[in-house]
C-alpha cells in the first residue's frame, strides 16, 4: 500500500479530496480539512487550484471516476461471463463498504447529488463519469455478442441498480442489497443471451 508520504503533494490533496466528498460530500468539505487530512499547506492548496474548492473538487470526481473503472475493468478482466463479473463487483463493492464501516460508497455520488443544478462543472464530471462506466459495461456486453442497442441499455441498467443497491447497502449497514442485485443484473444479462 502507497502512504500519504510516497505520492505527491498534489496526488494528497486530490486523493483526500475524493475521499472526503465520498463520505461528507461537496458543502460539508472545506478547503481547512483538505490541507488538514492531506498534510499539505493551504497555500499548497491554491497553488495546484487557483480555481478553489470547485476546481479541487472537479479533479477528485475525475480521481474517483478513475479508481472504480480501474477496478471495473479489472473486474471485467478476471471473469469472462458477464452476469458473473457483475456478481463478482457487487461482492467487491459490499466487502469494500463493510471494510470501511458503511463509510465509503460511490467515489462521486454525494458530491454530485449534493451539486445538483448549481455546480455545473462538478455535474459535468460527474456524468463522465457514470459515462465511463456505462462504456466499460456496455463494451464487456458487446464482447459477450450482445448487439449494441441491448448492451447499452443493458449498462445504463447496471450502473444504475449498482449506484441505488449500494446506497441502499449504505444506509441499511448490510451487504444484502448488492447481493440481491447482482444475482437478478447476471439473471437479467443472461436472458440477452
Amino acid at each position: 500500500m502507497v502512504t500519504k508520504h510516497e505520492i505527491g503533494t498534489r496526488e494528497r490533496i486530490v486523493r483526500t479530496t475524493s475521499r472526503l466528498l465520498q463520505r461528507q460530500g461537496y458543502g460539508a468539505t472545506g478547503l481547512k480539512e483538505i490541507s488538514r487530512e492531506a498534510e499539505a499547506t493551504l497555500g499548497s492548496v491554491y497553488h495546484f487550484f487557483p480555481g478553489g474548492k470547485r476546481e479541487l473538487a472537479v479533479e477528485a470526481i475525475r480521481h474517483g471516476d478513475k479508481e472504480f473503472a480501474e477496478a471495473l475493468a479489472a473486474w471485467f478482466d478476471r471473469v469472462d461471463d458477464p452476469g458473473a463479473a457483475v456478481i463478482a463487483c457487487t461482492r467487491e463493492l459490499a466487502a469494500g463498504l463493510r471494510e470501511s464501516n458503511w463509510l465509503d460508497g460511490c467515489p462521486i455520488t454525494t458530491a454530485a447529488l449534493e451539486s445538483a443544478g448549481h455546480e455545473p462543472d462538478i455535474q459535468r464530471a460527474a456524468e463522465e463519469a457514470y459515462e465511463n462506466w456505462r462504456a466499460l459495461v456496455r463494451d464487456k456486453l458487446l464482447e459477450s455478442g450482445l448487439t449494441e442497442d441491448v448492451a447499452r441499455e443493458l449498462a445504463h441498467t447496471v450502473i444504475n441498480t449498482l449506484e441505488g443497491a449500494e446506497m441502499s447497502a449504505q444506509v441499511s449497514q448490510s451487504e444484502e442489497p448488492l447481493e440481491i442485485a447482482g444475482r437478478h443484473l447476471a439473471r437479467l444479462i443472461d436472458s440477452y443471451r
